[in-house]
């Protein structure tokens, strides 16, 4: 069977499953240059150009119902492949939950959703949801999370009880969740906001909370969202907004380096009380049912000081942290659980977070042939290389083949890189290290590797300080020889320097999806402070003429 699943919903992508393996899976942002785009015309034309055959077409349209949008999509697939369509649209966590579980090699496990909106209707939209997985894909809701409606006139005890009561019977093993006014990433989203950024911009909240500190905010929570799970009990979408700009705020003001405090006091308080309420109920679910291996997926998902949290505080128990954890994962979920469902039996698809299925032709490419040991010893001179290579990373971790490198003991690589990246002054760094000498640089608790880059650790010397946050910890990917032409390069760059870890970030400007295609990796880097271009595939590189 041929199926072809599409979401629309931000962070757009397609994917396509022939003959029981997966053999086309792209990100729509990184075609069409618009960041998190919600169309798929770009992915389609892919298969429409190849004459891929199409039995079965599963949309994930929105996570907010839009008929008409729904009806000129199906249409459109339809006319094009002639095929059977199928609306998957109150799926969007089991979706997510499919493609983390198929990820993760657990036998058994919990998966624990939190998004801001999953999906949505005009009752409730779900925002937590825990299932159980079991190597059959037997799935079992465990747990769901309904936020009520924020706007218009609904009859709770009729419209949403109806409503709840029909998912109760559909999953009876379920609790139900419908007295939060916001889920947690509702919560974590109201620091990004009153940052002045777009919902989606979590990471930014992620880099000034560790600024911050113990302060008044923590009475904004009615006695901790943790214990409660209630943030403020208001009436409207804004009313904690409007509430903290009465009691705090004279007039809001872009974050700078000189009054960040305020605001990094406040992201403090909002990443602790968001991790310690999703370390609950995990550990909640832990203990009913004695299953000690959980992923965790959607948009909080990618939150890496929770993900350090929960590691450190349940040692016992084994995680997965879906790389692709927001809205990208939706197509292949959808397509897993369609496949399972259609045809009895689970799709290959490679364990890896390489999955962009286009490749490009780099011939010709580059003027000067560079080693592995060439682009180390540039990196070791504080040169800014862009390494392109292959297919590119789906998620939004760039993973060693759309990175930009820089040298990681370069006590001002933070400001340098920011600069270079036209980023924020107080956001950090990820690093990659060689997965041997990783216990060597990090506190990795009790594991031995983390590949996708899913989880902050803390900093064990004082040899990195340009990856080094304020909190002392980084974001870190482990790298084996899964990944030569960079395994290679840090091998390098370990022989030259003695040290195994380089600094490692998107290639890509901010506000811009990373770079796809080679054109796209030529542009920033003419548009950039960008020194060197590397094409590892022929090793050739475009160098700045002041090089």
């Amino acid at each position: 069977m041929n199926i072809l699943s599409i979401t629309t919903s931000h962070d757009a992508t397609t994917a396509f499953i022939s003959d029981g393996r997966l053999k086309y899976f792209a990100k729509e942002e990184r075609l069409s240059k618009e960041k998190h785009d919600k169309g798929c015309t770009k992915c389609l034309d892919y298969i429409i150009k190849n004459n891929y055959k199409v039995d079965l077409a599963i949309l994930n349209s929105t996570t907010i119902p839009n008929p008409l949008h729904e009806e000129f999509l199906e249409s459109l697939v339809r006319k094009q492949f002639d095929c059977e369509v199928v609306h998957l649209n109150w799926e969007h966590h089991l979706s997510h939950a499919c493609l983390a579980y198929h990820n993760s090699n657990f036998d058994q496990a919990l998966v624990l959703v939190a998004d801001r909106h999953g999906s949505t209707s005009e009752l409730v939209s779900e925002v937590e949801s825990i299932f159980k997985f079991d190597k059959e894909y037997n799935i079992k809701s465990l747990y769901k999370n309904f936020a009520l409606p924020r706007l218009g006139d609904v009859d709770i005890d009729n419209d949403v009880m109806k409503f709840v009561r029909k998912y109760q019977i559909d999953n009876p093993l379920a609790e139900i969740k419908t007295n939060t006014v916001y889920g947690t990433t509702h919560v974590y989203e109201s620091a990004t906001t009153l940052i002045g950024e777009h919902v989606l911009n979590n990471g930014k909240t992620m880099g000034l909370a560790s600024y911050g500190k113990d302060s008044e905010f923590k009475n904004l929570f009615h006695n901790g969202l943790a214990d409660s799970g209630l943030f403020m009990k208001v009436n409207s979408d804004h009313g904690w907004r409007v509430l903290l700009k009465e009691h705090y705020l004279k007039e809001t003001q872009k974050v700078s380096e000189t009054n960040y405090q305020f605001y990094a006091d406040y992201c403090y308080q909002v990443q602790k009380q968001t991790q310690d309420q999703i370390l609950n109920l995990i550990k909640k679910y832990i203990d009913k049912t004695n299953i000690k291996k959980v992923c965790v997926t959607g948009g909080y998902g990618l939150n890496v000081v929770t993900n350090q949290h929960l590691i450190k505080n349940l040692p016992d128990v084994e995680f997965y942290f879906e790389p692709i954890a927001d809205d990208s994962s939706i197509s292949l979920g959808a397509a897993i659980y369609a496949h399972k469902n259609e045809v009895g039996s689970i799709p290959a698809i490679p364990k890896h977070t390489f999955f962009n299925h286009i490749k490009y032709d780099v011939r010709g490419l580059g003027s000067k042939r560079l080693s592995e040991r060439d682009v180390a010893r540039l990196i070791s001179e504080e040169k800014i290389v862009a390494v392109f290579n292959g297919q590119a990373e789906v998620g939004p971790r760039a993973l060693g083949n759309r990175s930009i490198l820089f040298d990681a003991r370069n006590p001002d690589a933070k400001r340098i890189v920011n600069t270079v990246k036209r980023r924020e002054w107080y956001r950090p760094f990820a690093c990659s290290v060689l997965k041997e000498d990783a216990k060597e640089y990090f506190e990795m608790y009790h594991l031995d590797e983390s590949p996708n880059m899913t989880v902050s650790f803390p900093v064990k010397t004082d040899s990195i300080p340009g990856v080094t946050h304020v909190d002392n910890t980084c974001r870190i990917q482990t790298v084996d020889n899964s990944i030569p032409h960079f395994y290679k390069i840090i091998k390098e760059f370990k022989k030259i320097t003695g040290t195994s870890v380089v600094l490692n970030t998107s290639f890509n400007l901010a506000g811009e999806p990373l770079v796809e295609s080679p054109d796209d990796a030529i542009d920033v880097f003419n548009r950039s402070d960008i020194d060197v271009l590397w094409f590892a595939e022929t090793g050739k590189a475009i160098i700045k003429q002041d090089i």
